[in-house]
């Protein structure tokens, strides 16, 4: 007797009992919102431009679309298709987003290159969705050199502009 007496106060003083333990529980849940996207409608024409042979020049176009010029570059009285590059971004609601533009593009014609960069917009940086849509402008200044041979320019698929979700 003495020897189960023994065995039952060996088991029951070793065993890891607890009466202190709780457990709690809650639901989970996650919301999905629409991915946000981003098309072209407008692309960026710098326009009719002429450059000396002898003085280097920019053309510049605004994100409003206004154009000027520097150094030797003339814009003639047949302008052209002049306009800043339009994209429409699609999202959630009111949600905010980042605008990242590139940095530079080459345009290309028969071996010549002009490039284009210093690229801005409107709005900048930083996009709110109206009712889940907002229209976003891009400019950009393209550098011509003295004599650049004349043609149309033009860039394939470089000039992208990335919008995400802040």
């Amino acid at each position: 007797m003495k020897k189960l007496l023994f065995i039952a106060i060996a088991i029951f003083g070793f065993s890891t009992m607890s009466f202190a333990q709780s457990t709690a529980t809650t639901k989970s849940s996650a919301t999905v919102i629409q991915p946000i996207t981003i098309s072209n409608s407008v692309e960026l024409n710098f326009g009719t431009l002429a450059v000396s042979s002898t003085i280097p020049g920019t053309v510049t176009i605004e994100p409003s679309s206004n154009r000027t010029k520097t150094g030797g570059v003339t814009l003639p009285a047949v302008t052209g298709t002049v306009s800043a590059a339009k994209f429409t971004v699609t999202g959630e609601g009111t949600s905010t987003y980042s605008i990242t533009l590139p940095t530079t593009v080459n345009l290309t014609y028969n071996g010549w290159v002009l490039i284009a960069n210093d690229f801005t917009s409107t709005p900048s940086g930083i996009g709110t969705l109206s009712g889940g849509t907002q229209d976003i402008y891009v400019g950009a200044t393209l550098s011509l050199g003295a004599g650049q041979l004349p043609g149309l320019y033009t860039n394939a698929s470089d000039l992208a502009v990335t919008v995400n979700y802040n």
